[in-house]
């Protein structure tokens, strides 16, 4: 009954002093909001790079041509490199322990043309195991198969754009399309791929979803790069059985390269996994200290409920000092005024939640920016809200216990 009737008082007490209890709220309300939508805004960065890590296999090593100039590219050729080639994807292969499987890929630039229809794209080459170790996925048809690689056959798969552009009301398999003065027949298009963004390391941003894949065997007999001194392949994917050897087998397929191109550091070793370890831990002081810049307003709440408390024990005097006189104990007093705060915070913190959740929702809807609500973000901010309501009402509360009856019932 003793609770109830605290928890009567202090409804009674924010019902009856409604814009003071509001902007005493206010606090509290921007704090729990803040730190909902920071850290939801973290959340949803870090889900993006690690969506975007995944993509290139947090299990593989992916060895990429550098970008030169022609003068570059003539004076690591004078000085005998042959770029990359098929021959150190095979040689890596064999000599690296815990290669599970590579996959090399080539490619230029070109348009993909249909009817009266053309999209501008990247013609990629590539091997069967690419699908795999980067996790791509068909929306319909078949990858690139063994058999078409092995009979060199004309046959591509399309990125989900480039399908879009080309066949908008057409299912594009078994039809034909002209790339340069080759005609290829569709044998299946991908799933939607995120655009990267940023640059990875030395992995150029692009739009995945304008690709367009060969076999490798095809695509090296029948398209030709534009500068005669570019590499057989520009890029290597090498996928190993387990993380903990990523740094020992990276260090040794850098040493099978330098050889292979006498020591010409005409390639870019990336390892997705660092690169992924690197931002986590980036994103773990973003994160920290979005969450303190937020968790401050909480304080600043905390501050703004103990002035209030304070000045209503002030004009509640003469009501403590009467309470004490017909028997109410100290313990009843404290835990009269503690209530009242603790009903603050929790009303401010249940807005506060709803706005920080609504606030996440907005900026996710109308900006570029990603965000994802955790639930224990909530529980986070909404159980401090609480923690800030009782430490703040503590001394308020304790002032008003330690008046003596007599004095409060003669102060005016």
């Amino acid at each position: 009954m003793e609770y109830q009737e605290n928890i009567r008082l202090a409804i009674r007490g924010l019902i009856d002093h409604k814009f003071r209890s509001f902007l005493t709220m206010l606090g509290i309300i921007f704090g729990v909001a803040s730190v909902i939508t920071m850290l939801s805004i973290g959340e949803g960065a870090k889900r993006q790079a690690i969506a975007k890590y995944q993509d290139l296999g947090v299990n593989n090593i992916i060895v990429r041509e550098k970008k030169l100039s022609d003068e570059e590219l003539e004076e690591v050729r004078a000085k005998f490199s042959p770029g990359l080639s098929l021959l150190d994807a095979s040689v890596i292969k064999e000599i690296v322990p815990g290669v599970i499987r590579t996959a090399s890929q080539s490619e230029i630039n070109s348009e993909a043309k249909y009817t009266d229809k053309s999209v501008k794209s990247t013609i990629i080459g590539i091997t069967p195991d690419y699908a795999e170790m980067l996790n791509y996925k068909t929306a319909k048809g078949n990858f690139i198969t063994d058999d078409h690689n092995k009979r060199a056959l004309k046959v591509c798969v399309l990125g989900a754009g480039v399908a879009n552009t080309l066949f908008r009301n057409e299912d594009p398999i078994g039809k034909m399309i002209k790339v340069e003065d080759q005609w290829l027949e569709v044998v299946g298009v991908l799933k939607s791929k995120t655009l990267f963004t940023e640059t990875v390391g030395e992995l150029a941003a692009r739009d995945l979803n304008t690709d367009v894949y060969v076999p490798l065997a095809t695509f090296l007999s029948r398209f030709s790069h534009e500068n005669i001194l570019t590499s057989q392949i520009q890029q290597i994917t090498i996928q190993v059985e387990s993380s903990n050897r990523l740094e020992e087998d990276s260090k040794l397929i850098d040493g099978i390269l330098k050889r292979h191109h006498f020591n010409n550091e005409d390639y870019n070793i990336v390892v997705p996994y660092e690169l992924l370890q690197q931002e986590e831990k980036e994103r773990q002081i973003y994160n920290f200290l979005l969450g303190a810049i937020a968790a401050i307003s909480l304080l600043v709440g905390g501050i703004g409920i103990m002035n209030i408390m304070l000045a209503t024990v002030m004009e509640r005097t003469r009501e403590i000092g009467i309470r004490r006189a017909i028997g109410a104990r100290k313990s009843d007093i404290m835990s009269q005024f503690v209530t009242e705060a603790v009903a603050i915070s929790i009303t401010g913190g249940i807005i506060g939640v709803i706005l920080g959740v609504s606030l996440s929702l907005t900026v996710s809807l109308f900006t570029d920016i990603t965000t994802y609500i955790q639930p224990y973000s909530i529980f986070i901010a909404f159980g401090f809200s609480v923690l800030v309501g009782i430490s703040f009402g503590y001394l308020p509360a304790k002032n008003a216990a330690n008046l003596k009856p007599i004095d409060s019932i003669r102060y005016e």
